[in-house]
């Protein structure tokens, strides 16, 4: 399973319209046009998921820059979305306390807790 990042899309384009472009290359699972939380308006991005890998990737090449609806595709392989919370995880000791990069300068200064 190959999840495909969408994006620059136009806010008029359905799941349907995208499924029907991709599954030019192959079998699509499942499409998701990401909306707002709050006012459900489509928020010009998309998932796609293909079954097979090989098509994943020819959708990918041919598609990134197409047009579609108006608007030039930003087609690529989806990053894993980073896990929330904490200071961006991974990275190893940053020195200086969490993900503020070693002290000096720059943002406030917390009062020790004591």
């Amino acid at each position: 399973m190959t999840n495909i990042f969408v994006g620059n899309l136009a806010y008029q384009t359905t799941e349907s319209e995208l499924e029907a472009a991709f599954a030019a290359y192959g079998a699509v699972e499942k499409t998701s046009v990401v909306r707002d939380r709050d006012t459900g308006q489509p928020r010009g991005f998309a998932f796609v998921e293909m079954t097979n890998q090989a098509e994943a990737m020819k959708a990918i090449e041919a598609l990134n820059g197409q047009e579609l609806n108006g608007r030039a595709l930003n087609v690529n392989e989806a990053r894993p979305r980073p896990e929330r919370g904490g200071f961006g995880g991974g990275g190893g000791n940053r020195g200086g306390g969490g993900g503020y990069g070693g002290g000096g300068g720059g943002g406030r200064r917390r009062e020790p807790r004591w």
